[in-house]
């Protein structure tokens, strides 16, 4: 049975929400959301390689964001139960679910073996998490361009 969360988790969870709601985080969230659909390595680099652009920003921010948010769980300071309630954290699982495929080749084109290490391990390390991406996967597999459409 997992620990009764804390009302300090709960304030955490509440700030860290309230910090996706600045307004530069929503817009780097819509990107992610609407616009940004990666279908293979190439396509994330050549975002995450056009530095100073605004989509370049916009993929580090989110990418940043749910590394920062994923080392608390990961820490023990949130509960897996409070954290990875869809209503928190759908948004990793579908932001993971963007690049997840071709996340081997994006590690080592970037040279960088942890890039989206944070939230892979949250994610695998949690039945609870494990379940739940499982569902935003599928539908995200479903949306997804294919390649050359």
């Amino acid at each position: 049975m997992p620990k009764k969360s804390t009302v300090e988790e709960a304030r955490l969870i509440l700030e860290l929400y309230n910090l996706r709601r600045e307004p530069e985080m929503r817009k780097a969230r819509q990107w992610w959301l609407t616009t940004f659909w990666p279908t293979c390595a190439d396509d994330f680099m050549n975002v995450a390689m056009d530095f100073g652009s605004q989509e370049n920003n916009w993929l580090r921010q989110v990418g940043s964001y749910w590394g920062i948010a994923t080392t608390f769980v990961l820490n023990g300071i949130i509960s897996e139960t409070l954290f990875f309630e869809p209503a928190f954290c759908g948004e990793l699982y579908f932001m993971f679910a963007r690049v997840r495929p071709f996340l081997k080749e994006i590690r080592e084109k970037a040279k960088n073996p942890d890039l989206f290490l944070l939230s892979e391990r949250a994610i695998y390390g949690s039945e609870l998490a494990r379940t739940q991406f499982a569902k935003v996967e599928a539908r995200v597999n479903m949306l997804r361009p294919k390649r050359g459409a």
